[in-house]
């Protein structure tokens, strides 16, 4: 009897669970599964009991649901390193009231599904790597109180739909790469200058239309224009860094912000309509003598400059060039000539973009991203892992500056030969598809960055953090001392030290686009679009190099390392403000450790602060040089035996390996 009680209510039970679990939307079960399959990279392993096989998705990480557990209405997973692509899907959890994603590294765009969210109050993807437009169908979210999608790579204008959002509060746009005028109304060229408009355009969205509005922020874009009237009870920094007609808010140099200006299309005044009329009457109405005259001056003038032209032609035949012609302008009638050493790239491989794109997984397998540019991972047939990166600029703005840069960037990279410097495989020069690419060798274990914050402190131990160091600094002594001219990296930081599978670190200089484009952009209004021009070596800008730059950044970088704090954090600020109260005092220095570290030698501990503080001192004129700073650190850090080696089997096993 008792047998057939139990035996009732498990099949009670079980029966119970069936129906509860057949409640939950399958819609939504699968929209949430496609967007853990859609996350390729998890350091932290956040979405790891997300169970597909789970019909019940109220106990996964980050999801909420209403008391009922009948559907989600929250996703909240922020600051987890996810590195991915936003799944359309997510538009299909219909009752989803809060979608935060923040501080990730999401790629790719901005579903255009998720304006069918009509619940949803709060969309938050700020500080992530997202790129393209802001879909006009965000205006679709009726019950949005608040977006940020501060702090990515998005382009395009802003949609005139988010004016239909009429409870929207907050939106923080900041830090991307928007372009055209802040929208007032649409179909309307609406500026802080029109009067008695608002009654006539009330009922077409625009963001005057967004009464509620309390909280914008659209610095650091590239909006033109004038700020909207019903905008200007916002702070003046909302609109900081832009290209617009405001004269209380620091805008962007005009260098940046192309040939946007109205002034550009203003008709000529009457004034000087007049003025071109007088000149024309005096130029009819000369005399012959003096007609005859300007003319010998100009046959004069024009022998000066053909002979000026022609020994400017010899100077630089005389260093080896070659004719490049490059369309300038998408009519296909105007050119621009650049000559370029025919010697600069004779000895570096050439890719093409086919086997790149076989290697890269048809450049799907994306493991990094920025405003400028992407980062695609692949694998040559037969030979290495690769990093390829990808310059993210399209054809028409490419000058002759530009690809003169470029190669010259090819050319430099290409000469760097060390143990801890990430060899230049080779490059990819394309007209269709336009492509501009560098091809590095591949360390597969990541960042240093991503170690120090994201990784297992147990695999940073202290003798492993000293051999880090000791090679960062042997590349950059390389760099410095060792290379005529030197070379320096541009953005010497965690991110862009790469590690081996032996944690041996390799030194990438991701952000050499950088260089490019500034040193491009100070020439642009140099050159011409109606032929030849002939570019002597030193008339165009070279290549930044900042050395006591690299050096204060290396003080800084071993800080980061010995301490595992990053460079900068908004609650606690610099970590060199933190650091120096206990940098030169033997007492207290121990302080500055990673808790994560469970032991290290105060030997070294106390080497490495001494050359942090000569690298980070504000007088440059006082650092040591890398050959000095290296020979510091080779005699006092000892890694020839590990601490580490009486408590850390791991230890054990890599000495072994190594002999």
């Amino acid at each position: 009897m008792m047998a057939y009680i139990y035996l009732l209510l498990l099949f009670l039970s079980y029966g119970v669970s069936l129906v509860t679990s057949r409640s939950f939307p399958s819609d939504e079960v699968m929209a949430l599964t496609t967007f853990k399959e859609d996350i390729y990279e998890d350091p932290h392993l956040v979405l790891s009991n997300w169970n597909v096989l789970d019909s019940d998705p109220c106990e996964w990480f980050g999801i909420t649901c209403n008391k009922e557990r009948q559907h989600v209405i929250k996703i909240n997973i922020s600051s987890s390193s996810l590195k991915g692509f936003l799944a359309p899907e997510i538009g299909q959890i219909t009752y989803l009231q809060e979608l935060t994603l923040q501080k990730n590294k999401l790629l790719g765009i901005i579903p255009k599904e998720l304006g069918m969210l009509k619940f949803l109050k709060v969309l938050d993807l700020g500080m992530n790597r997202l790129t393209g437009p802001i879909p006009p169908e965000l205006g679709n979210l009726s019950s949005v109180v608040k977006i940020n999608l501060q702090s990515n790579g998005l382009t395009g204008s802003l949609p005139a739909e988010l004016g239909n959002l009429k409870y929207l509060e907050e939106l923080r746009l900041d830090r991307n790469r928007l372009k055209g005028a802040v929208p007032a109304y649409s179909n309307s060229t609406f500026t802080a200058n029109t009067r008695g408009m608002y009654a006539t355009h009330s009922n077409l969205p625009g963001l005057c239309s967004s009464s509620q509005l309390k909280v914008a922020d659209f610095s650091y874009n590239f909006l033109i224009g004038r700020i909207p009237k019903c905008l200007e009870h916002l702070p003046s920094a909302s609109f900081q860094g832009n290209c617009l007609q405001a004269n209380n808010t620091k805008q962007r140099p005009s260098s940046q912000c192309g040939a946007e200006s109205s002034e550009s299309h203003k008709a000529p005044s009457p004034k000087h309509q007049h003025a071109e009329d007088v000149a024309k009457h005096t130029k009819a109405s000369k005399p012959a003598w003096l007609l005859a005259l300007e003319i010998v001056t100009g046959i004069m003038v024009g022998s000066l400059f053909l002979v000026a032209l022609l020994t400017a032609f010899q100077r630089c035949n005389s260093k080896s060039a070659i004719i490049i012609p490059w369309k300038k302008s998408g009519s296909g009638k105007d050119h621009v000539v650049v000559y370029i050493d025919s010697e600069l790239l004779k000895d570096v491989t050439k890719f093409s973009r086919q086997e790149l794109e076989v290697a890269c997984e048809d450049f799907s397998n994306i493991i990094g991203s920025s405003p400028d540019s992407l980062v695609y991972k692949g694998t040559m047939k037969g030979g290495p892992e690769i990093a390829v990166i990808s310059l993210c600029i399209k054809e028409e703005r490419w000058t002759g500056y530009l690809e003169l840069y470029y190669q010259r960037e090819v050319a430099e990279l290409a000469r760097l030969n060390h143990e801890n410097l990430g060899k230049l495989l080779g490059y990819c020069r394309e007209s269709t598809p336009f492509t501009r690419m560098l091809v590095f060798e591949y360390a597969s274990n990541g960042t240093l960055y991503e170690h120090l914050h994201y990784g297992e402190g147990s695999q940073l131990y202290w003798t492993r953090r000293m051999r880090i160091i000791l090679g960062i600094a042997r590349g950059l002594k390389y760099l410095h001392t060792e290379l005529d001219p030197p070379f320096t990296i541009l953005e010497l930081n965690s991110s862009a030290v790469y590690l081996t599978e032996d944690f041996s670190p390799k030194l990438v200089d991701l952000e050499s686009w950088k260089s490019i484009l500034s040193r491009s952009e100070k020439n642009s209004g140099s050159v011409g679009n109606n032929g030849a021009i002939c570019l002597l070596p030193n008339s165009v800008e070279k290549r930044h190099v900042d050395i006591h730059g690299n050096i204060h950044a290396f003080g800084i970088l071993m800080l980061e390392i010995i301490s595992g704090r990053p460079p900068f954090c908004k609650d606690k600020g610099s970590l060199i403000d933190w650091a120096k109260d206990y940098l030169e005092l033997p007492e207290v220095m121990s302080y500055l450790l990673d808790p994560e570290l469970k032991h290290f030698r105060y030997e070294d501990l106390k080497a490495i602060c001494e050359v942090i503080c000569l690298c980070i001192q504000p007088d440059s004129s006082k650092q040591p040089s890398m050959d000095e700073i290296s020979s510091v650190l080779e005699s006092k850090i000892d890694t020839s035996v590990s601490i580490e080696f009486n408590s850390s089997s791991l230890a054990w096993a890599e000495l072994a390996l190594s002999s």
